[in-house]
């Protein structure tokens, strides 16, 4: 319900009469069933974009200390777990495999999951490699992955200094079946399709590839001088 009421009330008209977006290729998403739509990640803006201009309701998997937090923070929280949110533990280790148990549920219940495979934000516009927590929940959850990119969706600064997007643009993919692999748990087959969902968004985007996670080439920057 409250999912509802932010979406079409807030978040899509503020999408749509500010941002002017544009969608393509929303059919290859199927109707009904557990499916994960993986895409490239260059903005926060990406987060809300997507679930607001798709016609099916979507979960993010967050940060799990984001759902538990004091203060301000406490509205974030809410908010989170008002509009079907769910918790995800990447502190490493089995606290993590564990973490992934609330992400398989959306699915196996038939929800659409959201995921960046490169882990985190691309700060120059490339692509970097993605990890394999996207192949970890296809194979395991046995549904399709439909790959997304992004474009032109980075946050700037508008009138009154509000964040806008500057005609952001949305391209979806057509569905990849990976069910050849469904229940495997080996490590080279997790990266056999963790490389197959990148180059998919790659196609979409046209960006250039890096492969490196995107962590590991920040850490080569070199340390601005003081």
């Amino acid at each position: 319900m409250l999912y509802a009421l932010f979406k079409y009330l807030l978040f899509k008209p503020v999408c749509v009469l500010a941002f002017h977006p544009w969608v393509e290729g929303q059919e290859n998403i199927p109707e009904t069933g557990g499916v994960i739509i993986a895409g490239n990640h260059l903005s926060a803006g990406d987060t809300f974009l997507l679930p607001a201009m798709i016609t099916r309701r979507m979960t993010f998997p967050a940060k799990a200390e984001l759902f538990h937090q004091k203060g301000f923070g406490a509205v974030i929280s809410w908010f989170l777990k008002a509009v079907g949110q769910v918790p995800m533990d990447r502190s490493g280790g089995r606290a993590s495999a564990d973490g992934l148990r609330p992400v398989y549920e959306v699915l196996e219940n038939g929800g659409v999951v959201g995921i960046f495979p490169e882990g985190t934000r691309s700060r120059d516009g490339r692509l970097y490699r993605g990890r394999t927590g996207v192949a970890r929940l296809a194979l395991g959850a046995r549904v399709p992955v439909v790959p997304v990119g992004f474009f032109d969706t980075q946050l700037t600064r508008g009138p009154f200094g509000l964040p806008v997007m500057r005609r952001p643009g949305i391209r979806i993919g057509k569905p990849l079946d990976f069910s050849a692999s469904f229940g495997a748990t080996e490590g080279a087959v997790y990266r056999q399709v963790t490389d197959s969902v990148m180059a998919a968004i790659q196609e979409l985007t046209g960006q250039e590839y890096v492969a490196v996670y995107s962590n590991s080439a920040r850490a080569q920057l070199p340390t601005p001088e003081h």
